[in-house]
């Protein structure tokens, strides 16, 4: 990221300091820490002891995962925040092939929401987080799918090469076996990949694009596997592993145990359904197996060790080989000044500044001491991570703070009104002004040497020379900045065009494509002295600007959010349009075709007003009233909503699209984004492209049918019936219990009712009642089947199961072909059960009473057949029908089988009305 200085100061076109407060007194923050402020640990004393024990130490491990939720977070943090090692988490994939346990996003902005639930997850843990270009798909039985999915073996491996290569990891850690005792196909192609990158990543003729591009080889020292006795084991064979951590220690610092602090993170993981989880203290254990190293063993006689890093050297003294005598001499005086920081922590937090300071001034000499050769780029990693540990230690131990703050394009620096949209994002083009206070907490005076604004500015300068700061007061200054009109957006690095079928991202932000989200675009920082403590400077005419300690901090926006509280988020960069049609998709049958209306979405992100012009592009032979709408929107967050006619060409069952653009100032506008966060959660920006998707289905609907739709975890299908229509009414779960059933032909339970609803599970009676009496009841699938069993929600006995069909294109046989579920309105035949996407179902039936009837049966390749996945029973007057198919995939993905076949379920029980 460049660096642009903002001290010394000439006046600059696009970036003007302005010095404008004297100190003032600081007042104390209040409120619980925000998604972007240090967790409690890591400020004050807890938070220097937690430095200073990493500065002790060179160790760096990595684990790597199939996905969010499967790190071993108690192991983590046990390295982590109880050793000081280094840790990374690689997680392949980004979870978006899962199900949402708490709204009806799925795919792509899932993965979003599930990489800010993870990165708040790892906060805890401690560690960095990394991810590949593969996609989370479904749930796979076997790694074979998997990497026929993801493209073979080369795609996820290039990309865990590249992060050892560029972490350079002591130990690599599998979090599972490879074997099928991993159970997900996902979770076994993880390890699989991780035995291979072991190697790989030290062989340059592996990946050598890697290298063209800086890159070198790196071997790490061993290789360990997990999941060696089953999860959640308290015990295991002696010869099933080698390393066996109790995570139920308790840390002082953390007031809890290591799996207990990481279990408050994981709770953060709500999508995934963790918010309730908890551990109860006491010992907690987890095993790994050593499988590979290329060093002497470090086992004791029984075959086993007491931490990954045995037999490793991990003191900076190990560093010596890379370094003349000169700088093997200031390693040992470093590791003198760590010890006498360490111990001054205990008396006076206050007290360690002095030895960190000569520590931060060494490290940042050390760097430029490095010995060309095979171990340069190791060790520039490893000194460079312990300068920024000692500078985060030593503005610890002075206690300081720096905030950077977005002030209104107004002049006002209030937060805008209760429930007003805040200012988060700024256009390219756009002036704001950015407020920077510097609070020192400490002892000492600060001179201020040097002040950064690092972003999409252009260089500017001043000549005023500030004041010191005093013990107990503040700096505070506004600058004034213009966004560049080439500014890119802050947006995720990788993206699919077909989220319902790609397995593997496309990148677009190469340096980035590994990260969870690009840094944001905009940082401050502030280089200082402390003239009092200048004697520990052990060597000062060697002293630069780059050897002066430094605290930087992102430029938040602060505003109140609806309960009057404050939050804050990272100011991004966004274009100044953004355009959605609204749905994303469209289901036209072409019995009803004849003409759609369009919905299309502006909103604007520029301060003042604007005139645009709005068209649609749709497939040739289609006709579009009118063919442009001129848009005036007044100002920021302004939203207008405009609306087309569009009326198709000759229909023929398939899918195409329709595009929407924005015409401004002399450039296209073709993307919508949507700021994805939750008050637990730090925030990213999701961008898709202004365009619908639309399925040409042929399929006929139940006349003079009333459908009511309860909906459950959340899903589309009842925008995708209301297309094709269905007269269709949503009623919501609490308002079950009062609700007259009797008008509706047909009642859906949506995905996971039984789960998340407790009015459904509360009112069950009334529904199989509603049944009794004649009505037709669909029971969409629900995954706690001990919960469900326990509940007898069904008119007769039957078990639900968590047998599932992962492979969509797997066969599906017609059981009882004579049914009319497979004869009205529609005529179902073995094509229709062609271009599913993801899987074919999940939690299927395991046994049920001789009253229900399988209609399917389905099986994955070299397993039986599952015939749970849908079944119908007669229950007095009324249909009772259980489906485990994932409709709530195809529905909306407008496969056109799955659509028919999903009408004739609510036509069941109705056929002889018509």
């Amino acid at each position: 990221m460049k660096r642009y200085p903002l001290q010394a100061l000439s006046v600059g076109l696009l970036a003007v300091l302005c010095i404008l407060g004297a100190p003032t007194v600081a007042q104390a923050p209040a409120g619980a820490p925000s998604p972007v402020d240090p967790l409690p640990p890591d400020t004050g004393t807890a938070g220097l002891k937690q430095m200073l024990l990493r500065l002790q130490t060179t160790a760096r491990l990595m684990q790597t995962t199939a996905h969010p939720d499967d790190e071993d977070g108690g192991m983590l943090t046990l390295e982590s925040r109880g050793k000081g090692d280094t840790a990374l988490l690689m997680t392949l994939t980004r979870g978006e092939g899962g199900q949402n346990k708490v709204g009806s996003n799925l795919f792509d902005v899932l993965g979003v929401l599930r990489t800010l639930e993870l990165t708040a997850s790892d906060r805890y843990y401690g560690v960095e987080q990394r991810f590949s270009r593969v996609a989370d798909f479904g749930y796979s039985k076997n790694p074979d799918e998997t990497f026929q999915k993801w493209g073979g073996h080369d795609i996820p491996l290039s990309d865990m090469v590249r992060v050892i290569r560029t972490f350079r990891p002591d130990v690599l850690i599998a979090r599972f076996s490879g074997t099928e005792r991993d159970g997900h196909g996902h979770h076994q192609a993880s390890a699989i990949l991780t035995k291979e990158a072991f190697r790989a990543a030290a062989d340059p003729k592996r990946f050598p694009e890697q290298i063209k591009e800086g890159l070198q080889p790196w071997q790490a020292k061993k290789l360990y596997i997990g999941n060696v006795c089953g999860f959640g084991a308290m015990t295991c064979a002696a010869e099933n592993y080698t390393v066996k951590l109790n995570t139920g220690r308790v840390n002082p610092l953390l007031g809890m145990s290591y799996i207990q602090f990481a279990m408050e993170g994981l709770r953060h993981q709500l999508s995934q359904g963790a918010g309730g989880w908890t551990v109860e203290p006491g010992d907690r254990y987890t095993y790994y197996k050593l499988v590979d190293s290329v060093l002497p063993p470090a086992t004791d006689k029984d075959g086993h060790e007491k931490d990954f890093l045995d037999g490793i050297n991990t003191t900076l003294q190990g560093l010596s080989s890379g370094f003349d005598a000169a700088g093997a001499k200031e390693l040992a005086q470093i590791e003198k000044d760590i010890a006498e920081a360490a111990k001054s922590a205990d008396k006076d937090p206050g007290s360690a500044a002095a030895p960190l300071l000569s520590i931060v001034d060494s490290l940042s000499r050390l760097e430029t001491q490095v010995r060309n050769g095979d171990q340069k780029q190791d060790l520039l990693t490893r000194v460079r991570e312990k300068e920024g540990q000692a500078r985060t230690a030593l503005n610890l131990a002075l206690n300081l703070s720096l905030q950077a703050s977005l002030v209104s394009p107004q002049g006002s620096s209030a937060p805008p009104a209760e429930g007003e949209d805040p200012l988060a994002a700024i256009s390219p083009g756009q002036k704001f002004t950015v407020r920077v206070k510097l609070h020192n907490g400490s002892t000492h005076p600060l001179q201020l040497r040097s002040l950064f604004l690092e972003g999409q500015v252009t260089d500017s300068e001043a000549k005023e020379r500030i004041s010191p700061v005093q013990p107990g007061q503040d700096y505070q200054t506004d600058f004034q900045v213009v966004l560049p009109p080439n500014t890119p957006p802050t947006r995720p690095a990788l993206q699919r065009n077909d989220p319902e079928r790609d397995g593997v991202y496309t990148v677009d932000e190469p340096r980035y494509q590994t990260l969870p989200f690009p840094p944001p675009p905009f940082r401050v920082s502030v280089r200082y002295d402390i003239p009092a403590l200048a004697p520990r400077i052990h060597n000062p005419a060697q002293r630069t600007p780059e050897t002066l300690p430094e605290i930087s901090a992102p430029v938040l926006v602060r505003f109140a959010d609806e309960k009057g509280a404050e939050q804050k988020r990272p100011l991004a960069v966004a274009p100044a349009f953004s355009v959605e049609l609204e749905p994303g998709e469209q289901i036209i049958p072409i019995a009803n075709g004849s003409e759609r209306s369009v919905k299309v979405g502006v909103s604007s992100n520029l301060t003042g007003s604007s005139n645009s012009t709005l068209r649609l592009e749709a497939p040739a032979g289609w006709r579009i009233e009118p063919g442009e709408i001129p848009v005036q929107l007044r100002q920021r967050g302004d939203k207008k909503h405009f609306e087309f006619k569009v009326v198709p060409g000759s229909l023929k069952e398939g899918h195409t699209q329709i595009r929407a653009v924005l015409s401004a100032g002399g450039k296209n506008y073709g993307e919508g984004y949507t700021l994805v966060t939750r008050e637990d959660l730090a925030s990213a920006y999701y961008y898709q492209p202004a365009l619908q998707r639309v399925s040409i289905v042929d399929v006929k609907v139940p006349k003079d049918l009333k459908v009511a739709y309860i909906p459950g975890a959340g899903d589309e299908i009842p925008t995708v019936l209301q297309q094709i229509g269905i007269d269709l009414t949503v009623l919501p779960a609490e308002k079950l219990a009062s609700a007259d059933l009797a008008g509706y032909g047909t009642i859906v339970l949506g995905i996971r009712t039984y789960d998340t609803q407790k009015d459904v599970a509360a009112n069950n009676k009334k529904l199989l009642d509603y049944v009794s009496a004649g009505g037709t009841l669909i029971v969409q699938y629900d995954a706690s089947a001990g919960d469900f069993n326990s509940g007898h929600f069904t008119p007769f006995p039957a078990t639900l199961g968590r047998s599932r069909v992962s492979v969509e294109e797997a066969p599906v046989e017609i059981l009882v072909p004579e049914d009319s579920v497979f004869h009205y309105p529609n005529q179902i035949a073995q094509r229709d059960f062609d271009g599913w996407v993801q899987e074919r179902g999940l939690y299927f039936m395991s046994q049920w009473d001789g009253n229900f009837r399988p209609l399917l049966s389905s099986h994955d390749p070299g397993e039986e057949p599952l015939q749970g996945g849908l079944l119908r029973a007669q229950y007095n007057k009324g249909t009772y029908i259980y489906t485990g198919y994932a409709f709530f995939r195809q529905l909306p993905a407008g496969v056109p089988g799955a659509i028919r076949l999903y009408v004739n379920l609510l036509g069941a029980g109705h056929e002889s009305s018509h």
